[in-house]
């Protein structure tokens, strides 16, 4: 056979009918049968598209001119969205991004996975706006030499000034205005990652949402932070619900953004928020959902997959800190978290004794390794969960699993493409892939989790 002819090169400007949306947010179409991605560019617009990069089986292409516009097409909120890559969605209604969140789930379900499964429509939020409970804001300075504090522009390190993010809670937006009052009074330098020169990183906020509580934490290059007491004075007056300023210290010439070393320079050295009934002290490097009003609804839709009747062994497979053993153990006799990031299974571990929950176990070690030495040990667990990393189960945890063949797994994802590879190898080795629920973890983003029920038939 010969080479296929690809029908388009770079600089060549087309027509193009965007006809879904990427795993990133951007257009899709079709020209003459051949792929191409188109960044803000939506379902159902026709436009004007000039070609900026030409692979194999795709092309890229830059948005010249919307000819016919999407009626879902809305006029971004933020004055900064078009720079920053933080959003990728704010030019489409939220119904709408509702629509083909869902649609990309169906989308990979079908492509990849070759399944047949009934994709629920996606649980939305309540408020798509101001709902991340964390927020991370870098610091930089400019060429002019001008202090930089938001977020970093699309696929790089450059800051993109700004006063406050549209998705973030109110007082994270407060810490960061604060923080640069204080930097520009003071002069305070900002960190250069090439020269490995100046002191203040990052500004990062944590929000307490049940509990109102606030921790205010600045990452800095060096352990000498002068005029924090002004920091601290200032950010007591200008945050609500301040209970907590924290220094971290990251000395390391990398892009990593938390150092080892943390000092609490007033208040508490933790906040606590809840889940549910759960209670959790989240401390400046903890792990805790982002969106805490969403992660309730993920929670909540998993117990129900999970049928439990308060008999079963349940066995929480990349447990991290163990909010969903916990969510779990409540309604079960026994569960068992296994999770190989040691500061997630201490966590765990402190998590379990405060909110008294005496059946629940966390085993520290990778999910391959211990899975089986578990399952080998007699533990028959009648549920798994399974809520990996992005890339997915390795396939040594699906097979341990396969072979205990327990009743029922509920698989927790936050990438439908990994989900439906490996509910392809599940459907492959006994089970069926029942309902798949996503849930908009992240409004205005390209990200959604999804919870997916499967059963032996």
């Amino acid at each position: 056979m010969g080479r296929e002819i690809i029908p388009v090169k770079q600089g060549d400007k087309i027509e193009l009918h965007i006809t879904g949306l990427g795993s990133s947010g951007e257009g899709v179409g079709k020209f003459e049968g051949f792929t191409v991605f188109v960044k803000g560019a939506l379902p159902e617009e026709k436009v004007q598209v000039t070609i900026t990069l030409v692979k194999k089986s795709y092309a890229v292409g830059r948005l010249e001119q919307i000819i016919t516009a999407s009626p879902e097409r809305v006029v971004p909120q933020c004055p900064v969205y078009e720079e920053c890559g933080g959003c990728q969605l704010q030019h489409l209604s939220y119904a709408g991004q509702l629509a083909a969140k869902r649609q990309q789930v169906r989308d990979a379900l079908t492509r990849i996975g070759h399944l047949e499964v009934d994709v629920l429509p996606v649980l939305g939020a309540n408020d798509p706006w101001h709902y991340r409970n964390k927020m991370q804001f870098p610091a930089a300075q400019n060429a002019e030499g001008q202090l930089q504090i938001g977020c970093y522009a699309a696929a790089t390190h450059n800051v993109i000034n700004t006063d406050g993010c549209l998705i973030s809670k109110e007082a994270n937006n407060a810490i960061l205005t604060t923080v640069r009052k204080w930097m520009e009074h003071y002069n305070i330098s900002a960190y250069d990652e090439r020269t490995g020169k100046g002191m203040v990183r990052h500004v990062m906020g944590r929000v307490g949402v049940h509990s109102g509580e606030v921790m205010a934490v600045i990452i800095t290059s060096s352990y000498d932070l002068p005029h924090r007491a002004t920091l601290v004075k200032w950010l007591q007056q200008y945050v609500p619900g301040l209970t907590s300023v924290v220094q971290n210290i990251n000395k390391k010439q990398t892009n990593v953004v938390m150092g080892s070393k943390t000092r609490v320079l007033w208040g508490a050295e933790s906040i606590k928020d809840s889940l549910g009934s759960l209670s959790f002290h989240i401390s400046a490097q903890a792990f805790f959902q982002v969106n805490s009003e969403q992660a309730e609804k993920l929670y909540n839709k998993a117990l129900e997959f999970a049928a439990l009747a308060g008999d079963e062994t349940v066995v929480d497979v990349y447990c991290g800190t163990g909010t969903i053993s916990l969510y779990l153990a409540r309604h079960a006799k026994k569960v068992y978290g296994i999770e190989i990031v040691a500061p997630a299974i201490e966590n765990a571990k402190r998590n379990a004794e405060e909110n008294k929950c005496a059946n629940a176990e966390f085993i520290l070690g990778d999910a391959a390794v211990e899975l089986p030495k578990l399952l080998n040990s007699g533990v028959t667990p009648d549920v798994v969960l399974l809520d990996p990393p992005r890339a997915g189960c390795e396939e040594r945890v699906l097979a341990a699993i396969a072979g205990v063949a327990p009743r029922r797994i509920v698989y927790v994802s936050c990438n439908p493409a990994s989900l439906a590879r490996d509910l392809h190898y599940l459907e492959e080795h006994g089970y069926k892939a029942m309902l798949v629920q996503p849930v908009d973890m992240f409004p205005m983003t390209s990200h959604t989790e999804n919870v997916c029920l499967l059963e032996r038939p």
